[in-house]
């Protein structure tokens, strides 16, 4: 009988978890407030106004609320996003066997590949990665455009139109998001099945 009645009141307990909570009567109405380029239904965050490229207003975890800086939010999006770029390429191209010559990069899997160099590669790739970010360090607080390493090399943006210029730069945030999402899926995909594609 008291088994009953434990399991009955975990039972109960349990669909308490689903029933709706009360809500507390608001006060006021955001009739004027503005809604989100991606999400019609939802409100567009308040730091999200649309200043910076790749912003429809899409936050619904909320995360630029609780961003101090959306510049530091952006340098970040870019360096992972560009990274993503080129580890997607080398991710594909590793696995279809596309290497340098030499018997330490002959081999085609892509996480196998880091054992197979040797330990001297992987302090090279680590230093280099190392240079870069005290290079780059102090530009990610600063009030400077974000992803701006100032790597002119091929002069190809000083010639762009102010509005040719905010076009590369959606493109290359949209490219960035794509890439870090095609990274994620292709690894994933490479850990369940040891391979890319079908």
């Amino acid at each position: 009988m008291a088994l009953k009645i434990a399991l009955l009141s975990a039972l109960v307990a349990s669909a308490s978890a689903f029933a709706p909570a009360q809500q507390a009567a608001r006060t006021g109405v955001a009739l004027n407030a503005e809604m989100s380029k991606s999400i019609p239904f939802l409100t567009r965050p308040e730091k999200l106004d649309g200043s910076m490229p790749g912003d429809m207003g899409f936050d619904p975890m909320g995360l630029s609320e609780i961003q101090t800086d959306l510049n530091y939010a952006r340098w970040a999006e870019l360096k992972h996003g560009r990274i993503s770029m080129l580890a997607i390429v080398g991710l594909v191209a590793q696995s279809s066997g596309i290497h340098l010559p030499g018997d330490a990069y002959v081999n085609s899997d892509p996480f196998g590949a880091i054992s197979t160099v040797g330990f001297a590669v992987n302090v090279q790739i680590f230093l280099g990665m190392a240079c870069v970010e005290l290079a780059t360090f102090n530009q990610h607080y600063g009030e400077g455009e974000p992803g701006d390493l100032g790597w002119n090399s091929p002069d190809l943006l000083s010639k762009l139109s102010p509005d040719q210029l905010a076009k590369r730069k959606e493109q290359e945030i949209v490219h960035c998001r794509l890439a870090m999402i095609a990274i994620t899926g292709a690894t994933v995909q490479y850990m369940l099945y040891g391979k890319l594609g079908m």
